[in-house]
């Protein structure tokens, strides 16, 4: 690989697609940090890497900050580093002994004695945890006022993120952009263009049960959303819609299990691994079924002679899938105990282990687990996961090295995966 740099209006548009997961966004995080040092030892123009970019529950969390700060792609991969590495579950919910009985032990409480107290009201609360502190988090990590100014610099062409409504039932795409984007539909879904704020960010991050559904504007009127990734049944397509060329997937679970098979359990499954099976399917299972369907849409193309593929309005679209080479669920059952004690309380009243290693319940955990000790090897597995990657990662992008990357490990990662069209 060489010769000079590409022109950066040769470089064909970049999306970025941050998925859903929690606590497990910052293996996202590690990715991006491993990139950013990759891209500091090639040629690569200085100029952020992913003009689109969009996000769904805590990615769009990072999405945005990454998209507010894009004039400066290093600063604001550093700063979300820095976040992620030094987090504590009370900057993302009540933690404390009155909050937890507030909120979870009151909604436990209704789950096994409603019948009694339904009358009361005001006992019927809204969710397992209070996420109000991310709230105070948001409005002090992000500044969506940068974002129009961002834009019309040219730093980045358009931001997207996802929520799910409650009233309606339809998968809402709220996006801007630079161009005059014509909105779409589709069955179940659709895209409204609106000025991204916070409030935005909590609805897309808004895992059902345990946090709050918030409250937005469509269609004139008030509506109550709940996680982005809620009956999103195609996470690559705002980046397709918004005119990304070729886009780079950032995961947050295995796409693949490995070969071998998983120890059995022949007790009734508790509450907490129910609700960690639920989460599961809906964090991770529509990304995969949406990479195999761009891969047969794409296998589809190239059987056809270049004058039928000019009168269809599919087009290939080249995709690079970067996922966890581990069992998250595994490397949360490690980390239970740095929870707070009330949230430990909490999850052990459901059936969530609180011995390390012990992987019960551990799904559940996984999602919640905003602990520094958990989301920094996390984040070094994005990193090592990238780093194993890397001539992909290059090729990807059209880079060539200066010269090795310092510290990149030597393991390999999971396999890259390409293909696609508009949909």
């Amino acid at each position: 690989m060489g010769g000079r740099p590409a022109a950066v209006e040769d470089i064909p548009t970049t999306g970025l697609i941050l998925t859903g997961g929690g606590a497990r966004a910052a293996y996202q995080v590690g990715v991006l940090d491993a990139i950013a040092t990759i891209r500091r030892h090639s040629d690569a123009p200085r100029v952020n890497p992913f003009p689109v970019i969009a996000g769904t529950s805590a990615g769009a969390i990072n999405s945005t900050a990454l998209a507010c700060r894009a004039d400066d792609f290093d600063t604001a991969v550093g700063g979300l580093a820095h976040v992620w590495r030094h987090f504590s579950a009370e900057q993302v919910y009540r933690a404390d002994s009155l909050g937890v009985i507030g909120t979870g032990a009151r909604w436990l409480t209704m789950m096994s004695m409603g019948w009694m107290i339904a009358r009361w009201r005001r006992a019927r609360p809204r969710s397992l945890l209070d996420n109000s502190p991310l709230d105070t988090l948001l409005g002090k990590l992000i500044d969506t006022r940068r974002l129009k100014h961002v834009m019309h610099e040219g730093h980045v062409h358009a931001l997207a993120v996802s929520a799910s409504s409650y009233g309606s039932g339809m998968h809402v795409t709220f996006y801007d952009a630079v161009k005059d984007v014509v909105p779409w539909s589709r069955s179940q879904r659709l895209a409204v263009r609106c000025d991204i704020d916070v409030p935005h960010l909590l609805a897309s991050a808004a895992i059902p049960f345990v946090f709050p559904a918030v409250p937005l504007v469509l269609s004139g009127h008030i509506e109550y959303f709940g996680d982005g990734s809620m009956r999103q049944s195609a996470p690559i397509s705002p980046a397709v819609h918004l005119g990304a060329q070729r886009i780079l997937v950032v995961g947050a679970g295995r796409m693949h299990e490995p070969a071998g098979e998983r120890p059995m359990s022949g007790e009734y499954p508790s509450l907490a691994q129910i609700a960690g099976h639920a989460l599961s399917n809906i964090f991770l299972d529509a990304l995969a079924v949406d990479v195999e369907r761009l891969q047969r849409i794409n296998a589809t193309l190239s059987l056809l002679p270049p004058e039928a593929r000019a009168r269809t309005s599919l087009r290939p679209i080249d995709v690079l899938v970067i996922a966890p080479s581990q069992r998250l669920d595994d490397i949360a059952a490690k980390h239970v105990g740095s929870l707070p004690t009330p949230i430990r309380a909490l999850l052990r009243s459901v059936g969530v282990s609180g011995r390390a290693g012990d992987v019960r319940g551990a799904a559940l955990a996984s999602y919640l687990l905003f602990e520094a000790p958990y989301t920094r090897e996390l984040l070094a597995l994005g990193r090592a996961d990238t780093f194993a990657r890397r001539e992909e990662v290059l090729g990807f992008f059209g880079w060539s090295p200066k010269r090795r990357t310092p510290g990149a490990p030597v393991a390999s990662g999971p396999v890259a995966v390409a293909g696609g069209a508009v949909r």
